[in-house]
Protein backbone atom coordinates (compact mmCIF):
# COMPACT_ATOMS: atom_id res chain seq x y z
CA UNK A 1 0.00 0.00 0.00
CA UNK A 2 2.72 2.41 0.74
CA UNK A 3 4.47 1.58 -2.28
CA UNK A 4 0.71 2.23 -4.09
CA UNK A 5 0.82 5.73 -2.19
CA UNK A 6 3.84 6.77 -3.57
CA UNK A 7 3.11 5.92 -7.38
CA UNK A 8 -0.35 7.78 -7.07
CA UNK A 9 0.62 11.17 -5.50
CA UNK A 10 3.82 11.40 -8.05
CA UNK A 11 1.32 10.82 -10.74
CA UNK A 12 -1.22 12.67 -9.40
CA UNK A 13 0.93 15.52 -9.66
CA UNK A 14 1.00 15.21 -13.15
CA UNK A 15 -1.97 16.45 -14.08
CA UNK A 16 -3.81 18.17 -10.52
CA UNK A 17 -1.80 21.07 -11.49
CA UNK A 18 -3.65 21.91 -14.60
CA UNK A 19 -6.37 22.92 -13.00
CA UNK A 20 -4.27 26.14 -10.87
CA UNK A 21 -2.18 27.19 -14.07
CA UNK A 22 -4.46 29.59 -14.42
CA UNK A 23 -4.44 31.17 -10.91
CA UNK A 24 -0.70 30.70 -10.69
CA UNK A 25 -0.72 33.03 -13.83
CA UNK A 26 -3.11 35.52 -12.06
CA UNK A 27 -1.34 35.48 -8.57
CA UNK A 28 2.41 34.94 -9.98
CA UNK A 29 2.20 36.91 -12.73
CA UNK A 30 3.59 34.14 -14.34
CA UNK A 31 4.05 34.14 -18.29
CA UNK A 32 2.39 31.86 -20.83
CA UNK A 33 5.73 29.68 -21.19
CA UNK A 34 5.72 29.34 -17.76
CA UNK A 35 2.68 27.19 -17.72
CA UNK A 36 4.11 24.96 -19.70
CA UNK A 37 7.31 24.48 -18.11
CA UNK A 38 5.19 23.96 -14.62
CA UNK A 39 4.01 20.87 -16.05
CA UNK A 40 6.76 19.94 -18.59
CA UNK A 41 9.45 20.34 -16.27
CA UNK A 42 8.01 17.70 -13.95
CA UNK A 43 7.40 15.43 -16.42
CA UNK A 44 11.19 15.81 -17.96
CA UNK A 45 13.06 15.97 -14.76
CA UNK A 46 10.69 12.73 -13.78
CA UNK A 47 11.43 10.82 -16.93
CA UNK A 48 15.42 11.08 -17.07
CA UNK A 49 15.43 10.06 -13.48
CA UNK A 50 13.88 6.85 -13.75
CA UNK A 51 16.66 4.82 -15.46
CA UNK A 52 19.85 5.91 -13.22
CA UNK A 53 17.70 5.47 -10.15
CA UNK A 54 16.92 2.26 -10.88
CA UNK A 55 20.43 1.20 -11.20
CA UNK A 56 21.42 2.32 -7.84
CA UNK A 57 18.31 0.90 -6.86
CA UNK A 58 20.12 -2.35 -8.23
CA UNK A 59 23.37 -1.74 -6.48
CA UNK A 60 22.09 -0.61 -2.66
CA UNK A 61 18.51 -1.40 -2.33
CA UNK A 62 15.06 0.14 -3.50
CA UNK A 63 14.03 0.56 -0.11
CA UNK A 64 16.25 3.73 0.82
CA UNK A 65 15.94 4.91 -2.68
CA UNK A 66 12.59 5.08 -2.49
CA UNK A 67 12.40 6.88 0.80
CA UNK A 68 14.76 9.23 -0.12
CA UNK A 69 13.26 9.94 -3.23
CA UNK A 70 9.65 10.61 -1.35
CA UNK A 71 11.46 12.52 1.35
CA UNK A 72 12.71 14.70 -1.36
CA UNK A 73 9.26 14.47 -3.24
CA UNK A 74 7.75 15.85 0.13
CA UNK A 75 10.06 18.85 0.54
CA UNK A 76 10.27 19.90 -3.24
CA UNK A 77 6.09 19.87 -2.78
CA UNK A 78 6.58 22.45 0.27
CA UNK A 79 8.53 24.71 -1.84
CA UNK A 80 6.35 24.48 -4.36
CA UNK A 81 3.65 25.90 -2.19
CA UNK A 82 5.82 28.51 -0.56
CA UNK A 83 7.11 29.83 -4.41
CA UNK A 84 7.09 33.72 -4.24
CA UNK A 85 7.90 33.69 -7.59
CA UNK A 86 7.67 31.62 -11.09
CA UNK A 87 11.13 31.23 -10.87
CA UNK A 88 11.09 29.69 -7.50
CA UNK A 89 7.83 27.49 -8.53
CA UNK A 90 9.77 25.83 -11.90
CA UNK A 91 12.51 25.14 -10.15
CA UNK A 92 10.97 23.53 -7.34
CA UNK A 93 8.52 21.70 -9.71
CA UNK A 94 11.47 20.47 -11.60
CA UNK A 95 12.97 18.80 -8.15
CA UNK A 96 9.78 17.39 -7.44
CA UNK A 97 9.83 15.49 -10.67
CA UNK A 98 13.36 14.36 -10.33
CA UNK A 99 12.48 13.18 -6.96
CA UNK A 100 9.29 11.46 -8.19
CA UNK A 101 11.48 9.46 -11.01
CA UNK A 102 13.96 8.57 -7.98
CA UNK A 103 11.36 6.51 -6.09
CA UNK A 104 8.76 5.62 -8.73
CA UNK A 105 11.85 2.87 -10.21
CA UNK A 106 11.57 1.16 -6.79
CA UNK A 107 8.04 0.53 -6.96
CA UNK A 108 8.24 -1.44 -9.97
CA UNK A 109 11.40 -3.28 -8.66
CA UNK A 110 9.43 -3.99 -5.54
CA UNK A 111 6.64 -5.63 -7.01
CA UNK A 112 9.16 -7.81 -9.21
CA UNK A 113 10.57 -8.60 -5.90
CA UNK A 114 8.44 -9.31 -3.66
CA UNK A 115 5.46 -11.40 -5.43
CA UNK A 116 5.60 -14.42 -6.66
CA UNK A 117 4.97 -14.91 -10.69
CA UNK A 118 1.57 -15.97 -10.31
CA UNK A 119 0.67 -13.08 -8.36
CA UNK A 120 2.76 -10.48 -10.14
CA UNK A 121 0.51 -10.00 -12.95
CA UNK A 122 -1.97 -8.60 -11.02
CA UNK A 123 -0.14 -6.55 -8.97
CA UNK A 124 1.07 -4.87 -12.26
CA UNK A 125 -2.56 -4.18 -12.75
CA UNK A 126 -3.26 -2.87 -10.03
CA UNK A 127 -0.30 -0.57 -10.43
CA UNK A 128 -1.55 0.63 -13.84
CA UNK A 129 -4.90 1.36 -12.83
CA UNK A 130 -3.43 3.20 -9.99
CA UNK A 131 -1.36 4.89 -12.29
CA UNK A 132 -4.72 5.70 -14.77
CA UNK A 133 -6.66 6.50 -12.35
CA UNK A 134 -4.86 9.33 -10.89
CA UNK A 135 -3.75 11.15 -13.42
CA UNK A 136 -7.52 10.84 -14.57
CA UNK A 137 -8.84 12.17 -11.09
CA UNK A 138 -5.87 15.10 -10.64
CA UNK A 139 -7.99 17.80 -12.63
CA UNK A 140 -10.89 17.20 -9.87
CA UNK A 141 -8.94 16.74 -6.95
CA UNK A 142 -7.53 20.14 -7.90
CA UNK A 143 -10.48 21.75 -9.12
CA UNK A 144 -12.52 20.85 -5.60
CA UNK A 145 -9.06 22.11 -3.21
CA UNK A 146 -9.15 25.48 -5.21
CA UNK A 147 -12.75 26.09 -5.24
CA UNK A 148 -12.84 25.09 -1.20
CA UNK A 149 -10.05 27.47 -0.14
CA UNK A 150 -10.28 30.53 -2.84
CA UNK A 151 -7.78 30.70 -5.42
CA UNK A 152 -4.96 32.84 -3.65
CA UNK A 153 -4.08 30.15 -1.48
CA UNK A 154 -5.66 26.92 -3.37
CA UNK A 155 -3.13 26.60 -5.98
CA UNK A 156 -0.62 26.41 -3.10
CA UNK A 157 -2.78 23.96 -1.23
CA UNK A 158 -2.36 21.79 -4.69
CA UNK A 159 0.92 21.25 -3.97
CA UNK A 160 1.24 21.23 -0.11
CA UNK A 161 -2.02 18.38 0.06
CA UNK A 162 1.31 16.15 -0.66
CA UNK A 163 2.67 16.90 2.34
CA UNK A 164 0.59 14.83 4.63
CA UNK A 165 1.11 11.56 2.08
CA UNK A 166 4.94 12.01 1.97
CA UNK A 167 5.47 12.35 5.66
CA UNK A 168 3.18 9.38 6.20
CA UNK A 169 4.62 7.65 3.59
CA UNK A 170 8.34 7.86 3.98
CA UNK A 171 7.70 6.60 7.47
CA UNK A 172 5.99 3.84 6.93
CA UNK A 173 8.29 2.64 4.14
CA UNK A 174 11.56 3.30 6.13
CA UNK A 175 9.93 0.87 9.01
CA UNK A 176 7.96 -1.66 6.60
CA UNK A 177 9.87 -1.94 3.23
CA UNK A 178 12.88 -4.56 3.25
CA UNK A 179 16.40 -4.37 2.66
CA UNK A 180 18.48 -5.43 -0.23
CA UNK A 181 19.42 -7.88 2.63
CA UNK A 182 16.74 -9.15 3.70
CA UNK A 183 15.19 -10.02 0.25
CA UNK A 184 18.16 -11.40 -0.22
CA UNK A 185 18.78 -10.08 -4.25
CA UNK A 186 22.29 -10.59 -5.48
CA UNK A 187 22.80 -7.59 -8.09
CA UNK A 188 25.64 -7.13 -10.27
CA UNK A 189 27.25 -3.90 -10.09
CA UNK A 190 27.17 -2.89 -13.33
CA UNK A 191 27.40 0.97 -12.77
CA UNK A 192 25.85 4.19 -14.56
CA UNK A 193 26.58 5.70 -17.82
CA UNK A 194 26.78 9.45 -16.94
CA UNK A 195 27.67 10.54 -19.91
CA UNK A 196 24.92 8.95 -21.76
CA UNK A 197 22.88 10.40 -18.84
CA UNK A 198 24.20 14.10 -20.16
CA UNK A 199 23.99 13.48 -23.66
CA UNK A 200 20.40 12.67 -23.82
CA UNK A 201 19.38 15.14 -20.65
CA UNK A 202 21.54 18.32 -22.59
CA UNK A 203 19.61 16.93 -26.02
CA UNK A 204 16.02 16.78 -24.59
CA UNK A 205 15.83 20.00 -22.88
CA UNK A 206 17.76 21.56 -26.21
CA UNK A 207 14.56 20.30 -27.77
CA UNK A 208 12.23 20.98 -25.54
CA UNK A 209 13.56 24.91 -24.48
CA UNK A 210 12.54 26.45 -27.58
CA UNK A 211 9.56 24.75 -28.32
CA UNK A 212 7.97 26.19 -24.71
CA UNK A 213 10.20 29.77 -25.31
CA UNK A 214 9.72 30.15 -28.81
CA UNK A 215 6.31 31.14 -29.28
CA UNK A 216 6.46 34.15 -26.28
CA UNK A 217 9.60 34.45 -27.74
CA UNK A 218 8.44 35.32 -31.53
CA UNK A 219 10.47 32.11 -32.81
CA UNK A 220 14.12 34.36 -33.10
CA UNK A 221 17.24 32.07 -34.72
CA UNK A 222 18.49 30.84 -31.83
CA UNK A 223 15.36 28.52 -30.88
CA UNK A 224 16.26 27.03 -34.54
CA UNK A 225 19.85 26.55 -33.71
CA UNK A 226 18.86 24.81 -30.51
CA UNK A 227 16.45 22.41 -31.95
CA UNK A 228 19.39 21.51 -34.25
CA UNK A 229 21.87 21.30 -31.27
CA UNK A 230 19.06 18.66 -29.63
CA UNK A 231 19.26 16.70 -32.59
CA UNK A 232 22.74 16.42 -32.61
CA UNK A 233 22.87 15.72 -29.20
CA UNK A 234 20.27 12.87 -29.47
CA UNK A 235 22.38 11.38 -32.26
CA UNK A 236 25.69 11.69 -30.46
CA UNK A 237 23.55 9.79 -27.79
CA UNK A 238 22.62 6.93 -29.40
CA UNK A 239 26.72 6.97 -30.83
CA UNK A 240 28.04 6.70 -27.50
CA UNK A 241 25.83 3.86 -26.27
CA UNK A 242 26.51 1.80 -29.31
CA UNK A 243 30.52 2.67 -28.55
CA UNK A 244 29.57 2.14 -24.04
CA UNK A 245 28.14 -1.13 -25.00
CA UNK A 246 31.18 -2.34 -27.19
CA UNK A 247 33.24 -1.65 -24.26
CA UNK A 248 31.52 -4.25 -22.07
CA UNK A 249 29.72 -1.30 -20.20
CA UNK A 250 26.10 -1.88 -19.04
CA UNK A 251 24.53 1.50 -21.71
CA UNK A 252 21.89 3.81 -19.96
CA UNK A 253 19.82 2.41 -23.11
CA UNK A 254 20.94 -0.85 -24.72
CA UNK A 255 21.09 -0.42 -28.25
CA UNK A 256 20.27 -4.24 -28.83
CA UNK A 257 16.35 -3.17 -28.03
CA UNK A 258 16.03 -0.73 -31.20
CA UNK A 259 17.43 -4.09 -33.94
CA UNK A 260 13.52 -5.03 -32.78
CA UNK A 261 11.37 -2.70 -34.72
CA UNK A 262 8.45 -3.63 -33.03
CA UNK A 263 10.06 -2.47 -29.93
CA UNK A 264 11.27 0.96 -31.48
CA UNK A 265 7.54 0.77 -32.37
CA UNK A 266 6.63 0.44 -29.09
CA UNK A 267 8.77 3.07 -27.79
CA UNK A 268 7.31 5.86 -30.24
CA UNK A 269 4.19 4.64 -29.29
CA UNK A 270 4.83 5.47 -25.57
CA UNK A 271 5.87 8.72 -26.80
CA UNK A 272 3.00 9.91 -28.88
CA UNK A 273 0.08 8.31 -26.33
CA UNK A 274 1.28 10.11 -23.65
CA UNK A 275 1.82 13.40 -25.73
CA UNK A 276 -2.02 12.79 -26.78
CA UNK A 277 -3.19 11.89 -23.26
CA UNK A 278 -1.49 14.24 -20.88
CA UNK A 279 -2.30 17.39 -22.81
CA UNK A 280 -5.81 17.40 -22.74
CA UNK A 281 -6.36 18.82 -19.80
CA UNK A 282 -3.94 21.15 -20.40
CA UNK A 283 -5.83 22.79 -22.54
CA UNK A 284 -9.15 22.32 -21.38
CA UNK A 285 -7.87 24.06 -17.69
CA UNK A 286 -6.61 27.08 -19.91
CA UNK A 287 -9.98 27.07 -22.08
CA UNK A 288 -12.77 27.33 -19.37
CA UNK A 289 -10.45 29.24 -16.89
CA UNK A 290 -8.95 32.00 -18.68
CA UNK A 291 -10.93 31.38 -21.56
CA UNK A 292 -14.87 31.17 -20.50
CA UNK A 293 -13.80 32.60 -17.04
CA UNK A 294 -15.08 29.02 -14.89
CA UNK A 295 -14.01 28.39 -11.66
CA UNK A 296 -11.24 25.61 -11.42
CA UNK A 297 -14.02 23.57 -9.64
CA UNK A 298 -15.83 23.81 -13.00
CA UNK A 299 -12.34 23.35 -14.88
CA UNK A 300 -12.12 20.09 -12.71
CA UNK A 301 -15.84 18.95 -13.23
CA UNK A 302 -15.16 18.84 -17.09
CA UNK A 303 -12.71 15.50 -16.80
CA UNK A 304 -15.05 14.00 -14.44
CA UNK A 305 -16.16 11.45 -17.07
CA UNK A 306 -12.80 11.01 -18.50
CA UNK A 307 -11.89 9.86 -14.94
CA UNK A 308 -15.09 7.77 -14.70
CA UNK A 309 -14.13 6.48 -17.93
CA UNK A 310 -10.47 5.89 -16.89
CA UNK A 311 -11.89 3.83 -13.86
CA UNK A 312 -14.23 1.48 -14.86
CA UNK A 313 -11.82 0.43 -18.14
CA UNK A 314 -8.60 0.36 -15.80
CA UNK A 315 -9.98 -2.11 -13.34
CA UNK A 316 -10.81 -4.60 -16.21
CA UNK A 317 -8.20 -4.10 -18.52
CA UNK A 318 -5.94 -7.41 -17.08
CA UNK A 319 -8.78 -9.42 -18.23
CA UNK A 320 -9.53 -7.70 -21.41
CA UNK A 321 -5.54 -7.82 -22.33
CA UNK A 322 -5.78 -11.86 -21.33
CA UNK A 323 -9.28 -12.37 -23.82
CA UNK A 324 -8.12 -9.73 -26.32
CA UNK A 325 -4.49 -9.53 -27.02
CA UNK A 326 -2.85 -6.54 -28.81
CA UNK A 327 -6.66 -5.45 -29.61
CA UNK A 328 -7.21 -4.29 -26.10
CA UNK A 329 -4.76 -1.60 -27.41
CA UNK A 330 -6.19 -1.25 -30.35
CA UNK A 331 -9.54 -0.74 -28.62
CA UNK A 332 -7.92 1.45 -25.99
CA UNK A 333 -6.56 3.79 -28.43
CA UNK A 334 -9.32 3.37 -30.86
CA UNK A 335 -11.78 5.35 -28.34
CA UNK A 336 -9.04 7.69 -26.86
CA UNK A 337 -8.65 8.36 -30.73
CA UNK A 338 -12.79 8.89 -31.61
CA UNK A 339 -12.85 11.03 -27.73
CA UNK A 340 -10.42 13.74 -28.66
CA UNK A 341 -11.82 13.71 -32.82
CA UNK A 342 -15.28 14.33 -31.14
CA UNK A 343 -13.79 17.16 -28.71
CA UNK A 344 -12.04 18.98 -31.30
CA UNK A 345 -14.94 19.08 -33.49
CA UNK A 346 -17.61 20.03 -30.73
CA UNK A 347 -15.13 22.41 -30.01
CA UNK A 348 -14.75 23.98 -33.88
CA UNK A 349 -18.13 24.13 -34.24
CA UNK A 350 -19.60 25.27 -31.14
CA UNK A 351 -19.83 29.14 -30.33
CA UNK A 352 -18.29 30.20 -26.80
CA UNK A 353 -21.26 30.98 -25.59
CA UNK A 354 -23.24 27.81 -26.15
CA UNK A 355 -19.63 25.77 -24.86
CA UNK A 356 -20.85 23.74 -21.48
CA UNK A 357 -19.53 21.01 -20.14
CA UNK A 358 -22.13 18.71 -20.99
CA UNK A 359 -21.59 19.14 -24.61
CA UNK A 360 -18.32 17.44 -24.04
CA UNK A 361 -19.56 14.59 -21.78
CA UNK A 362 -19.85 11.88 -24.55
CA UNK A 363 -16.13 12.35 -26.08
CA UNK A 364 -14.65 12.62 -22.73
CA UNK A 365 -16.30 9.60 -21.41
CA UNK A 366 -15.55 7.55 -24.51
CA UNK A 367 -12.05 8.74 -24.16
CA UNK A 368 -11.57 7.74 -20.44
CA UNK A 369 -12.70 4.76 -21.19
CA UNK A 370 -10.02 3.99 -24.10
CA UNK A 371 -7.22 5.49 -22.12
CA UNK A 372 -7.84 2.84 -19.32
CA UNK A 373 -7.96 0.12 -21.45
CA UNK A 374 -4.50 1.46 -22.87
CA UNK A 375 -2.65 2.22 -19.92
CA UNK A 376 -1.97 -0.94 -17.90
CA UNK A 377 -1.45 -3.30 -20.47
CA UNK A 378 0.37 -0.91 -22.36
CA UNK A 379 4.00 -1.44 -20.86
CA UNK A 380 3.37 -5.32 -20.87
CA UNK A 381 2.82 -5.75 -24.85
CA UNK A 382 6.11 -3.44 -25.58
CA UNK A 383 7.93 -5.54 -23.34
CA UNK A 384 6.56 -8.58 -24.91
CA UNK A 385 8.60 -7.67 -28.36
CA UNK A 386 12.06 -8.06 -26.48
CA UNK A 387 14.01 -11.46 -24.88
CA UNK A 388 13.29 -11.75 -21.02
CA UNK A 389 16.45 -10.68 -19.73
CA UNK A 390 15.89 -7.50 -21.52
CA UNK A 391 12.49 -7.06 -19.71
CA UNK A 392 14.13 -4.84 -16.92
CA UNK A 393 16.03 -2.36 -19.54
CA UNK A 394 12.95 -2.36 -22.01
CA UNK A 395 10.45 -1.28 -18.94
CA UNK A 396 12.70 1.33 -17.91
CA UNK A 397 12.98 2.75 -21.79
CA UNK A 398 9.12 2.45 -21.60
CA UNK A 399 8.80 4.46 -18.34
CA UNK A 400 11.09 7.06 -19.16
CA UNK A 401 9.54 7.63 -22.59
CA UNK A 402 6.17 8.39 -21.52
CA UNK A 403 7.31 10.85 -19.32
CA UNK A 404 9.26 12.41 -22.13
CA UNK A 405 6.24 12.71 -24.09
CA UNK A 406 4.00 14.00 -21.34
CA UNK A 407 7.08 16.87 -21.44
CA UNK A 408 6.98 17.54 -25.23
CA UNK A 409 3.14 16.80 -25.73
CA UNK A 410 2.31 19.90 -23.46
CA UNK A 411 4.94 22.08 -24.85
CA UNK A 412 4.27 21.39 -28.44
CA UNK A 413 0.26 21.94 -27.33
CA UNK A 414 1.13 25.06 -25.44
CA UNK A 415 3.10 26.61 -28.06
CA UNK A 416 -0.42 26.09 -30.64
CA UNK A 417 -2.79 26.93 -27.90
CA UNK A 418 -0.99 30.54 -27.12
CA UNK A 419 0.29 30.83 -31.04
CA UNK A 420 -2.66 30.32 -32.63
CA UNK A 421 -4.88 32.39 -29.81
CA UNK A 422 -6.41 35.92 -31.10
CA UNK A 423 -7.95 37.84 -29.30
CA UNK A 424 -10.14 39.92 -31.78
CA UNK A 425 -11.57 43.36 -29.47
CA UNK A 426 -12.25 43.70 -26.15
CA UNK A 427 -14.71 42.11 -23.83
CA UNK A 428 -14.74 38.84 -22.16
CA UNK A 429 -17.16 37.36 -25.43
CA UNK A 430 -13.97 37.91 -27.56
CA UNK A 431 -11.90 36.52 -25.23
CA UNK A 432 -13.35 33.33 -24.98
CA UNK A 433 -13.95 33.18 -28.89
CA UNK A 434 -10.32 33.54 -29.19
CA UNK A 435 -9.52 30.76 -26.31
CA UNK A 436 -12.14 28.97 -27.81
CA UNK A 437 -10.95 28.63 -32.01
CA UNK A 438 -7.18 28.22 -29.99
CA UNK A 439 -8.25 25.29 -28.00
CA UNK A 440 -10.01 23.83 -31.14
CA UNK A 441 -6.08 23.89 -32.49
CA UNK A 442 -4.94 22.27 -29.85
CA UNK A 443 -7.34 19.61 -29.65
CA UNK A 444 -6.61 19.09 -32.81
CA UNK A 445 -3.40 18.13 -32.48
CA UNK A 446 -3.44 15.88 -29.29
CA UNK A 447 -6.31 13.94 -31.43
CA UNK A 448 -3.98 13.53 -34.38
CA UNK A 449 -1.02 12.42 -31.50
CA UNK A 450 -3.88 9.69 -30.52
CA UNK A 451 -4.56 8.99 -34.35
CA UNK A 452 -1.21 8.09 -34.52
CA UNK A 453 -0.88 5.77 -31.77
CA UNK A 454 -3.34 4.15 -32.64
CA UNK A 455 -1.86 3.05 -35.66
CA UNK A 456 2.02 2.28 -34.09
CA UNK A 457 -0.35 -0.40 -32.03
CA UNK A 458 0.29 -2.74 -34.75
CA UNK A 459 3.49 -2.86 -34.37
CA UNK A 460 3.26 -4.70 -31.30
CA UNK A 461 2.97 -8.83 -31.22
CA UNK A 462 -0.56 -9.50 -31.19
CA UNK A 463 0.01 -11.98 -27.38
CA UNK A 464 2.54 -10.89 -24.72
CA UNK A 465 4.82 -13.23 -23.17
Amino acid sequence: MVLLMGMFIALLDTTIVNVALPTIRTSLDAGEATLSWIISGYALAFGLALIPAGRVGDRIGHKWIFVTGLAIFTVASLACGLAQNDVQLVAARIVQGLAGGIFVPAVTAFIQLLFPPQLRGKAFAIMGAVIGVSSALGPIVGGLIIEAVGPDSGWRLVFLVNLPFGVVGVLLAAKILPTHEEIGTDTPDRGIDWVGLILVTAGLVALLVPLIEGQDTGWPAWTVVTLVLGGLLLAAFGAWEVRYTRRGRTPLVPPRLFTRPAFTGGVILALVYFAAFTSIFFTISILWQTGLGNTALASGVVSIPFAIGSIISSSQSNRLAERLGRRVLLLGAGLVSVGLIAAWLILLTTEAANLTNWKLLVPLFVAGLGNGAFIAPNAQFIVATVDRPDAGAASGVISTMQRIGSAVGIAIIGSVLFGSLTVAGPGQDALATGFTDAAAHAMGVSAAFAVAAFLLVFALPKRAH
